[in-house]
């Protein structure tokens, strides 16, 4: 009777514990937000053409974070990196006017006010050096990652360093359920930044910190998270999503970090693209309904706030532990770019908050350098020899001939390379240099060189000269003579940064020939020459003469791939910026008429008419370009054009 009693007592608690378990289960939604790659745009403001904006701005991004918030019970908020740096304001409290001790930072000012959960460190964090980043970002009150940069100490073996920064946090948080109960949940975060920070800033980097590959990183402390009691792990690279083969310490390796066990969602940036999008319909393993990458959901906001990511998750524990069961990542604009309408008004918050430095940078970039008596544009850069560039050459030249007075170099031949910063693309049909006749403000010079590079020059052979041209020249299609008389002459994923012209030669590009290298730099066709009928001086380059060319930092350390290109000979180590040798050399002049020398050219295909796309904004320039004519406005702020013999 007492067996048959225990046995009935155990029978009855066993089906009240099952009875138990599903009612205790519970669902969770929670939303996770992302901001990247805002640069300093924190006002809807153009610092170049010193007016306001609807294109861009933290200051409308904050009104799409007020709504999506107030649509969740439960949301979180994280930024992606490359925020200090990319706008006069950036340069201003960097440069100008730098950061006193313990003064706050502007972008933390604003994003403190936002309740940020956690950021991560993007590349170009590092452009104004290590003391100003780790200063800049002691004014976050919010926690800042970063997993791939260790600390490069004497006598440390490599396997042995510490991390030079916060490598992931753990964050508790309170949710609430479908029915109302709050539960706690940890919240495991973590961070990357691209490995080639340590030639795009080698000046600031070397032999202070070194970069670890992303992957290998992850594959590391992803599971210490987990063993560390992180429920949920969202990973922040910054880094982009590209298709195809992903070596070790890749640039872009969102593809091989979706691979990675335990990751539940990816923030990413850095390419200042837009994910889900259509643009990623030919990517492996995605599926744009639902916004994942190998079924990881997964979100990248653009670029300056122009968009605000969301991923919807959908969180239950009735195995014992919440697990991710459903989700839908997606991009939400504060521009309509069919309609060219606002979405979004801008919070006023941001405004209030940063009007001292605000003033301070339009006071700054309103001051007069020079006189132009002609328009700067560089709606063309990409097809023809160009002011915009030439100006920048120019000023390059001035610099590196005093720079080298008196030195074993001064005797050598001068080049000077530069390329095109704004030219469209990614950034949109207005991002192009556009300025008027007459006065030449420091906010122009800014407009021509974006970039806080320092400037160097390296020791090169002719034929070294000669690869670096045809690594600048995978800037275009392949043409076929016998195909479409219509054919798209620019290849529109090759970053118009990395199209140096070189002034003190003369060339012309045919491009019926194959890139004779691909964007990693690799040899991809031995036997192509797209550099034709290059010379100096008159006669053909001399493949064994030796050339000094002015260049910066990025480009002299390896950055953008170009054969020869390590850091390793560089003869001209100057500590001025780009932009401080272009206000120089504007302050020599005065007055001057921004005319380009016409040194180099594409060569005609005959019977081809090669087309590209631009800004329509070039249409009112077109008669300073007798070489190119305008096809057709495409209504949507670009036109296409045709270069003509």
């Amino acid at each position: 009777m007492k067996i048959s009693l225990t046995r009935h007592i155990v029978a009855l608690l066993a089906g009240l514990l099952c009875s138990i378990g599903p009612a205790s289960a519970a669902e969770v939604r929670l939303r996770i937000l992302e901001t990247s790659d805002l640069h300093m745009n924190l006002l809807d403001w153009d610092y170049y053409q010193d007016k306001a904006t609807e294109e861009y701005g933290l200051a409308r991004t904050i009104t799409l974070i007020k709504a999506a918030r107030a649509e969740a019970r439960n949301s979180l908020l994280f930024d992606n990196g490359d925020l200090i740096q990319g706008s006069p304001l950036g340069d201003f409290v960097a440069r100008v006017r730098p950061l006193k001790s313990g003064e706050r930072h502007p972008a933390y000012k604003v994003l403190n006010l936002l309740n940020v959960d956690a950021a991560n460190i993007g590349n170009h964090e590092f452009n104004y050096g290590l003391p100003f980043l780790r200063q800049a970002i002691a004014g976050a009150n919010f926690p800042y990652v970063s997993a791939n940069v260790m600390l490069d100490e004497p006598g440390v073996p490599r396997e042995q360093a510490r991390h030079a920064f916060t490598p992931y946090v753990i964050l508790q948080r309170n949710v609430i359920d479908e029915s109302g109960q709050s539960h706690s949940l940890k919240v495991g975060v973590i961070g990357f930044v691209p490995p080639q920070i340590m030639l795009w800033d080698k000046s600031h980097l070397e032999g202070k910190v070194f970069a670890t590959d992303i992957q290998e990183t992850a594959r590391r402390l992803v599971p210490r998270m987990r063993a560390e009691g992180a429920q949920l792990v969202v990973a922040i690279p910054h880094s982009g999503f590209e298709r195809g083969e992903t070596p070790r310490f890749a640039e872009n390796s969102v593809a091989r970090l979706s691979e990675i066990p335990g990751i539940d969602a990816i923030l990413f940036g850095h390419s200042h693209g837009e994910f889900p999008s259509a643009s990623f319909a030919q990517h492996p393993k995605v599926d744009l309904a639902k916004g994942t990458i190998n079924g990881v959901p997964a979100v990248m906001p653009g670029r300056w706030g122009d968009h605000l990511g969301v991923i919807d998750l959908t969180l239950d524990n009735r195995s014992g532990q919440w697990r991710v069961t459903d989700s839908r990542a997606h991009i939400r604009p504060i521009r309509d770019r069919a309609t060219r309408r606002a979405l979004v008004a801008a919070d006023p918050m941001v405004a209030e908050t940063i009007a001292a430095e605000h003033q301070g940078t339009l006071d700054y970039v309103r001051a007069e350098v020079a006189q132009t008596r002609a328009p700067i544009t560089s709606y063309f850069a990409q097809v023809a020899d160009d002011p915009s560039v030439q100006v920048v050459s120019a000023a390059q030249l001035r610099y590196a001939q005093r720079a080298l007075r008196g030195t074993e170099y001064e005797a050598l031949p001068l080049l000077s390379a530069a390329a095109p910063f704004k030219a469209g693309g990614r950034q949109g049909w207005t991002y192009y240099t556009d300025i008027p006749a007459g006065p030449v403000a420091v906010r122009s010079v800014a407009d021509l060189y974006i970039y806080p590079n320092t400037i160097k020059a390296v020791l090169l052979t002719g034929a070294q000269v000669r690869e670096w041209l045809e690594m600048s020249a995978g800037q275009f299609n392949r043409i076929d003579p016998a195909g479409a008389p219509e054919q798209n002459l620019i290849n529109t994923s090759f970053p118009t940064f990395n199209f140096d012209t070189l002034d003190g030669l003369n060339y012309e590009i045919d491009v019926t020939q194959p890139a004779r290298y691909a964007r990693d730099g690799k040899l991809v066709a031995p036997e192509a020459r797209r550099i034709v009928q290059l010379s100096h001086q008159g006669k053909p380059l001399d493949d064994q003469a030796r050339f000094i060319v002015v260049t910066n930092n990025y480009r002299a350390s390896g950055g953008g791939n170009f054969p020869g290109m390590d850091g390793k000979n560089i003869v001209m180590d100057a500590p001025d910026e780009n932009r401080e040798a272009l206000i120089q050399y504007f302050q020599q002049v005065k007055t001057f008429d921004p005319a380009a020398d016409n040194n180099w050219r594409i060569r005609p295909v005959p019977g081809i008419r090669l087309r590209f796309v631009s800004g329509a904004g070039g249409t009112a320039h077109l008669a300073r370009y007798p070489m190119v004519r305008l096809v057709k406005d495409n209504g949507d702020g670009s036109a296409t054009y045709e270069l003509h013999p």
